[in-house]
C-alpha cells in the first residue's frame, strides 16, 4: 500500500493546516479518502497523486464541509462512485457504506468501520493496520464532539485492534495509535471531572461551563467547546449526574447538579 497525502488549501483555526487528503495505492488501483472542498486547484492536485492509477473509488469519512464536498465532481469525472455514510449539504453519496462493507482497489481492500460521535455519520476505513479516521481522531487535538456518550465508545473500539497507523483527516500521521486514543478518552474522563466541578461550583448554563473550564482557550473557540460541553452535560445527564435539558446546547441552557 502506498498513501500520499494532498493537503487542501483551507487552513483554519478548526482545520489547522487544512483537510488531509488521501490517495491510497495498491497494485496500481487506488482510491481518494476525503477529497475535501471543491476547490479547482485542489482536485487538480489529487488528478495529479493519482497519475498512471487506475481509480475506482473516492469515499468520504463524513459529511462536513472541509471532507465532502469536491466527492461528487472527482468522482464523476473520474468515472467512480463517490461513497460515504449519509449525504450532506453539498454531498450525495453514489454508494452508501455502511458499518463492516469494503471497498476492494487492486488486493487491497477499505473496510468501513462506523465511529459516531463527532457526526452521526462518522465512518473510518481500515486498510491492513492503517486506519483513515477523518475527525474522529486527528493528529495533534482534540474534536469536536455531537455525541459524546457514542464518541467515548467508537474510542474503545478502536483501541486494542491491532492498529499501527492512522492518517488523520487534519495533522500529522500518528505512530502510536493506542497510545493517542487512550490519551483521547483519558482526556474526555478529565474534561468530565472539571465540568461536574464547574457546575457544582455554581457553573448554571453551557457558557458559564466554558467560561469555567476552558478559561485558558481562546475565546475563539469558545463556541466550538460549547457544542463539546453540551455533548458531556447530555452523556451525564443520561447517567444521572446532573440536569440538563437534552437536546438543548445553546450558550444559555441550563444545568445543574442533580442531588
Amino acid at each position: 500500500m502506498r498513501v500520499t497525502r494532498v493537503l487542501a488549501p483551507n487552513p483554519s483555526l478548526f482545520t489547522g493546516p487544512g483537510t488531509n487528503t488521501w490517495v491510497v495505492a495498491s497494485e496500481e488501483e487506488a482510491i481518494v479518502i476525503d477529497p475535501g472542498p471543491d476547490i479547482a486547484g485542489h482536485i487538480a492536485a489529487i488528478r495529479e497523486a493519482l497519475a498512471g492509477l487506475a481509480p475506482r473509488a473516492v469515499l468520504v469519512t463524513h459529511a462536513h464541509p472541509d471532507h465532502a464536498p469536491a466527492a461528487n465532481r472527482l468522482a464523476k469525472d473520474l468515472g467512480v462512485p463517490a461513497v460515504g455514510a449519509a449525504p450532506g449539504p453539498r454531498f450525495r453519496p453514489d454508494h452508501t457504506i455502511a458499518d463492516g462493507e469494503s471497498v476492494e482497489f487492486g488486493g487491497s481492500a477499505a473496510v468501513a468501520l462506523a465511529t459516531p460521535g463527532h457526526t452521526p455519520d462518522s465512518m473510518s476505513y481500515r486498510i491492513g493496520d492503517a486506519l483513515f479516521t477523518g475527525d474522529h481522531i486527528m493528529g495533534g487535538s482534540t474534536v469536536i464532539v455531537e455525541d459524546m456518550a457514542d464518541y467515548m465508545a467508537s474510542l474503545r473500539a478502536l483501541h486494542g485492534i491491532g492498529l499501527t497507523t492512522i492518517y488523520p483527516g487534519h495533522g500529522p500521521i500518528i505512530e502510536d495509535p493506542d497510545a493517542v486514543i487512550t490519551e483521547y478518552l483519558a482526556h474526555r474522563i478529565d474534561r468530565e471531572g472539571q465540568i461536574l466541578t464547574a457546575i457544582r461550583e455554581g457553573a448554571g448554563s453551557v457558557g458559564d461551563v466554558v467560561e469555567m473550564v476552558y478559561r485558558e482557550v481562546d475565546p475563539a473557540l469558545h463556541p466550538a467547546a460549547a457544542l463539546s460541553v453540551a455533548a458531556h452535560l447530555r452523556k451525564l445527564a443520561a447517567e444521572g449526574a446532573v440536569r440538563f435539558p437534552s437536546p438543548a446546547s445553546g450558550w444559555d441552557a441550563p444545568v445543574e447538579a442533580t442531588p
